[in-house]
């Protein structure tokens, strides 16, 4: 052994070692002198805008020191590659803060034989990995992982003790002159078919000076970004391998950085639920969640495994929120009905209701105002109550029906079109996260539409029964879906009998009918408070009637105003669209528009009818629609600023816009 080390200790002469350091100065003087009672004694100290003697000091132990002013890891070590003796053949990198355990050089040295690229990995020995923070493990893990998907090659870490070749350092061509180095470095090295090679190392806690990176949360997440970044332009901008590896490569790499953002976004954004305090910690998580959507819009195929596991995992995070206020709604009105109360003849602040307040009661929205959940909707929150009248219980039951319709939408589409759906930020707030119970009415309609096409003709006739059947379920619990009910009977009427568009009309009345018996008597069924203020003046986020308000300002005295256009708007769609889909896009794209009570969770409505089409609309109002959580809410209107209007809505209807003429020129 003692041989092999003095051979190779012998051949030395060929090595610069450079180490780039910044206010180092208590520490590169013991660096220096370690490498050179290991026999190195071509030591390049590069002064990276220093404030201290650090030059001094490395001067002093015998180091050749240049000047590099301009901050960055990468640029500093660019700089000692310059002006290289014509014998140097190997470069190796090293920290100048002591913390590199330089014992284990003699292994490097070995290996220079039958590799081109040696590398230190830290997380190999229970030294390296005791002293590395939970920061540096994550980032190294993360990166390692993105680099195995991408080039299919396995590394460990990213630790700042290397060697390399010098022909190799040429072929690679480095570019990077910031902390991206070392990332680029290994990423090119296998591009360029190197021989690469990683020995376990020691680590030791720095020995002086501050980090740069670690060493601040604001660092570690600059540290990230610039790692995560690094990693997607050499993805984009790669030009080795076959296409088919390169495409592979990058929807890897769009499929991990969209998981992490949702999952670190959701993560953040769970705790601040509660809107009665500040958002803007809701917001950032929020964010993070949206950017993770906008990149899984570039996935093309994933397995089924991985979408299901973010679909559940992400909507586990979210039941933990603190839920919108709708929920104690649906709880309380869930309760009086088990204690035989009729909740469309009393309002929560009813004189007969107070020996029944519960804790929470104060947090019911509009309590002067009675029912105005359809019947069906009544029926499910009497069943959940008894059952368990909880958040949870409700919450898990909106996220249930939620995951259902995920799951029709992967029978005729792929997991990755079903992402637009699955993984949307909106969809995992309104129905896990706030408690939206609007996921029970989006399910029969997608069951109706999916359900709806037959693979054969002997079901041609009964499809419309069931269709019929399913919407008439959507409109027992939420009105809005009626008109689509009209659609099914349309079209029965066209392409079957007018008798079969009759039935299908009944099988869609049926529902409602039979639940609402349970509401009326022969007295009384009121089972709509067209009296609130709040059904006929409230004003949230709205489009259409905001612009209207501006030039007739009467407009905001009632809602009614806006039922014609609604409707002429239901009969010119009756009349063009060619099948469920399309109507129920065009509906829901109109309501949003001409509505003047528009709350972010009515948003979701339309999203399971965009899978498939690549409506750009959809897509960008799934973003845009964040706009809603800065809105002041004053207990009836939910006022937007003429700017936070156009945010909100001119994306979707430039998109759906865009999508429309895209698809009548094919």
């Amino acid at each position: 052994m003692s041989f092999q080390f003095s051979n190779c200790s012998s051949n030395l002469t060929n090595v610069l070692v450079i180490i780039p350091v910044r206010d180092e100065e208590l520490t590169i003087g013991n660096v220096v002198q370690e490498l050179r009672d290991l026999g190195l004694t071509k030591i390049r100290v590069v002064d990276n805008g220093s404030s201290d003697r650090s030059a001094e000091v490395a001067r002093a132990a015998g180091a050749e020191v240049v000047s590099e002013p301009r901050a960055g890891y990468g640029r500093a070590c660019w700089r000692g590659l310059q002006e290289l003796d014509q014998e140097i053949e190997w470069i190796l990198f090293v920290d100048g803060d002591g913390s590199d355990d330089l014992s284990c050089l003699p292994d490097f040295w070995r290996l220079r034989t039958k590799s081109d690229l040696i590398l230190g990995d830290r997380r190999a020995t229970a030294q390296g990995k005791a002293v590395m923070s939970p920061v540096q493990h994550f980032g190294n893990g993360l990166a390692s992982w993105l680099i195995r998907w991408g080039w299919g090659y396995q590394y460990h870490d990213l630790g700042p003790l290397r060697l390399i070749r010098r022909s190799a350092l040429e072929q690679i061509g480095m570019k990077d002159r910031g902390f991206g180095w070392t990332v680029e470095m290994q990423v090119r090295a296998v591009e360029e078919g190197l021989k690469i090679s990683e020995l376990p190392v020691n680590y030791r806690p720095r020995q002086g000076g501050k980090s740069k990176i670690s060493g601040t949360i604001s660092g570690s997440i600059q540290a990230g970004v610039i790692i995560l970044s690094t990693i997607g332009k050499l993805y984009l901008f790669s030009g080795s391998g076959n296409q088919e590896q390169e495409a592979s490569g990058k929807n890897q790499l769009y499929l991990w950085l969209a998981t992490l953002c949702l999952f670190i976004g959701a993560v953040i954004m769970m705790p601040y639920g509660d809107f009665r305090q500040p958002v803007i910690n809701f917001a950032y998580g929020l964010g993070l969640m949206e950017l993770g959507f906008i990149l899984a819009w570039r996935i093309k195929s994933l397995n089924c495994w991985w979408f299901w596991l973010v679909a559940i995992a992400l909507r586990l995070i979210m039941l933990g929120m603190y839920p919108g206020s709708d929920i104690w709604r649906y709880i309380w009105e869930g309760q009086i009905q088990n204690l035989g109360f009729n909740p469309y003849n009393l309002a929560p602040n009813a004189p007969e209701l107070v020996p029944y307040r519960s804790d929470w009661w104060s947090q019911i929205n509009h309590k002067s105002v009675s029912a105005i959940y359809p019947p069906l909707s009544q029926v499910g929150f009497r069943l959940l109550a008894a059952l368990s009248p909880t958040v949870i219980a409700f919450k898990l039951s909106f996220a249930i029906a939620d995951l259902l319709t995920c799951w029709l939408l992967t029978k005729r589409f792929s997991y990755g079109q079903t992402l637009v759906y699955a993984w949307n930020p909106l969809i995992l707030y309104s129905f896990a996260g706030g408690g939206h119970y609007d996921s029970w009415f989006i399910l029969p309609l997608v069951a109706a539409w999916i359900w709806g096409l037959p693979a054969t003709k002997n079901y041609q006739q009964s499809k419309y029964l069931l269709q019929g059947c399913l919407v008439g379920m959507s409109i027992a619990i939420k009105w809005i879906s009626l008109p689509i009910l009209g659609f099914v009977s349309w079209i029965a009427w066209r392409k079957a009998s007018w008798k079969l568009a009759v039935c299908a009309l009944l099988c869609g009345m049926l529902p409602f009918i039979f639940t609402a018996l349970m509401f009326c008597d022969t007295s009384s069924c009121h089972l709509v408070p067209t009296g609130s203020r709040f059904v006929q003046q409230a004003r949230i986020a709205e489009f259409f009637p905001y612009l209207l308000a501006k030039v007739w300002q009467g407009s905001t005295n009632t809602n009614s105003i806006f039922a014609p256009i609604l409707m002429l708007s239901a009969i010119a769609l009756l009349l063009t669209a060619p099948n469920l889909q399309q109507f129920a896009l065009g509906w829901f794209a109109s309501l949003y528009l001409v509505s003047p009570i528009i709350h972010v969770w009515y948003l979701t409505w339309i999203v399971p009818f965009a899978v498939g089409t690549n409506n750009w609309g959809v897509r960008l109002l799934s973003v845009s629609g964040c706009i809603y959580f800065v809105i002041p809410f004053n207990g009836y209107q939910r006022n937007l600023t003429d700017i936070e209007t156009w945010l909100l809505w001119l994306p979707f209807i430039v998109g759906y816009g865009w999508s429309l003429s895209m698809n009548n020129e094919q």
